[in-house]
This record gives C-alpha cells, sequence and structure tokens, in this order.
C-alpha cells in the first residue's frame, strides 16, 4: 500500500487473484447444485444430457465462474505470474470448505489438513513474492518474448507437444496421464504469458495510452485463442479418460510448474529476487502441492473404516469413479482444476 493510502500494483494483483479464487471455487459449488435440482426433474447430465442448461441456478454458476475469471485475467496485470498462478489452489480450498457446508460432504481431518498447507503456503507465496516489472507497453513484452531464452522455450514447447500429439497420444493417451496432462500444462503456460500481455495492454489503454492499435497485441490474442483451445481439448480428453481425483493435483502441479518456468525466463521474476526470498517462495510453492496433493489423494478416505470409499455417485446416481464429469457440465477453466 502507498503512502497516500491508496494500493499499489502489487497488492491489486493479489487481491484480484484471491477473489478469483473465491468466485470460481464457489461457482463450481453452484453449478453442482444446479446440476442436482435438474437431476430431480430428469434433466440428468451424467447421461450426456444438457438438460441442466434450463437451471437457473447453473447459469448462476456460470456467471459466478466468468466473474471469477475476469479477476484472474486481471490479476496478471498487476502482480507477477509467480504469484497469481499458485493462488489459484485456494479455489480448491473454497469449493471444498463450501462442498462440506452447503453440499454436506465431509470434509475429514487430512482435507483440513491440506486445506491448512495451501493457505499457507499461499501467505507464504503473498509475502516474498517478487514486485511486477515496469512495462509501458505492450511492444515491450513482445521483445521479452523475442529474447533468445524464451523463443527457446516456447519452440521446446511446440516441438514436445506436436510429439505428444501426433505420436504419444494415439499410442499412449489411453494408458498415460501424462500425456494429455503434458500437453494441457506447457501450452497452459503459453496462454498465461499471452494473457497477462493482453492484461497489461488493456491495463495501459485504460491509462490512457492506447496498446489496441498495435499489431502485437492482435498477435498475443491469438496465441491466447490457439492455446486455450488444444488445452481445453486435451484437458477434456484427461477428464474423460481418468479419474478427476488424479487428473485435478497432477495437472495443478505441472501447469503452475511449467508456468513458473515460462515466467521466470520471459518476465526474470526470480532475479528480482534475493536467493533466501526465491528459496522461501519454492517452499510456499512445495507447501501447497503438498496441500493439494493431500486433498485429493485422500478425498474419498473413509474415517470409519480406515480405507477409501468404494466408489463414489454423481448428481444423478452414476458412478463417477471412471471420470465422465466433464468440463462442459462443472465449466471448469484450465487453470483451475
Amino acid at each position: 500500500m502507498s503512502l497516500n493510502g491508496s494500493l499499489d500494483d502489487h497488492t491489486k494483483g493479489m487481491l484480484l487473484a484471491v477473489s478469483s479464487s473465491v468466485f470460481i471455487g464457489s461457482s463450481f459449488i453452484i453449478k453442482k447444485k444446479g446440476l442436482k435440482r435438474a437431476a430431480k426433474h430428469g434433466m440428468c447430465a451424467g447421461g450426456g444430457g444438457h438438460g441442466y442448461l434450463q437451471e437457473p441456478l447453473w447459469w448462476a454458476g456460470m456467471i459466478t465462474m466468468i466473474v471469477g475469471e475476469i479477476a484472474n485475467f486481471a490479476a496478471y496485470a498487476f502482480a507477477p505470474a509467480v504469484l497469481v498462478t499458485p493462488l489459484g489452489a485456494l479455489s480448491i480450498i473454497v469449493s471444498a470448505v463450501l462442498a462440506h457446508i452447503i453440499l454436506h460432504e465431509k470434509l475429514h481431518l487430512f482435507g483440513m489438513l491440506g486445506c491448512l498447507l495451501c493457505i499457507v503456503g499461499s501467505i507464504v507465496i503473498i509475502l516474498h513474492s517478487p514486485p511486477e516489472a515496469e512495462l509501458e507497453s505492450v511492444k515491450e513484452i513482445w521483445n521479452m518474448a523475442m529474447q533468445p531464452g524464451f523463443v527457446m522455450y516456447a519452440l521446446s514447447v511446440l516441438f514436445l507437444c506436436l510429439a505428444l500429439g501426433i505420436y504419444a497420444a494415439p499410442a499412449y493417451g489411453q494408458s498415460q496421464i501424462l500425456v494429455y496432462i503434458g500437453i494441457c500444462s506447457m501450452m497452459g503456460s503459453l496462454s498465461v504469458m499471452s494473457c497477462k500481455a493482453l492484461g497489461i495492454a488493456v491495463k495501459l489503454t485504460f491509462e490512457g495510452h492506447n496498446q489496441l492499435f498495435y499489431p502485437e497485441t492482435a498477435y498475443c490474442a491469438l496465441v491466447v485463442a490457439g492455446c486455450v483451445m488444444v488445452q481445453m481439448n486435451y484437458l477434456n480428453k484427461a477428464l474423460d479418460v481418468f479419474n478427476t481425483a488424479v487428473v485435478s493435483p497432477i495437472y495443478y502441479v505441472f501447469f503452475t510448474s511449467a508456468t513458473l518456468v515460462a515466467s521466470s525466463i520471459m518476465f526474470k521474476d526470480f532475479e528480482r529476487l534475493e536467493t533466501t526470498a526465491a528459496m522461501t517462495e519454492a517452499c510456499g510453492f512445495v507447501t501447497i502441492l503438498t496441500g493439494v496433493y493431500l486433498l485429493h489423494a485422500t478425498k474419498d478416505f473413509d474415517p470409519a473404516t480406515g480405507g477409501h470409499l468404494k466408489q463414489r455417485t454423481s448428481v444423478d446416481g452414476q458412478r463417477t469413479s471412471g471420470s465422465k464429469e466433464s468440463l462442459v457440465q462443472l465449466g471448469v477453466h484450465p487453470s483451475h482444476v
């Protein structure tokens, strides 16, 4: 916070990231309530139908998620990706706590411990995150993207994604979860960098420095559109084949790690930190990863028997252990699975 009492950009970005997680985490619960209400009227989503689209509560959840995604997009304009991206884990906490309160889905001791670890890790990252670089135009961001280090990273991502998509996915996609997750995560890191560039362009435009006429702004928009389509395609495939409880933590780990690497190369975030602060930041990230893993690895834990539940049921009574819960039904964004 500045001396005159106004919020600085770093604080604005942090608050936007946290509020984004609150909205997105809440939207999961609202949409699930809508799905349950639709199921009572015979409009089951699990069977592949779209009757839930007639349920106002589901649309309320979708609007809540859109608000959260707008806040997340704006957060990248004010704060570095090494702060905004890991804070996406808070949406998992919000949804877990609200599910316990509203949907009466039991949050046992291990789940509470996972939430606590995510909160502690988030606080550590907030306290030790690097300041945002001072950028004056989208051309300056484009020049950063054209640096040899980031060009090599981007080309490596494209090569690996093409190799995985053309050769690995047809042969191993149905059995090896890292094939689909790898494509989503690497393409996601490029989409976040472009989203950040677009966010800064919009921010500067509102400040009176029009960036919309620069061709670089259009280039970034095209990169975002292309990367998000690839992400959604392969993330849907992963969720269709593998259990959501497995996909979610693995995707969070790989997506966040790839984004941190991309941001460090392009914006050189960690060069603005002392060694101790950088190591503390890394420890905060590892703490969040541990919390996310604990939340998902023990989500079906049955305290009464000391083991895992044999199966879970969806809102329409169908088994969900095969993870047929699609993104279309819950509206899950790639950065907030």
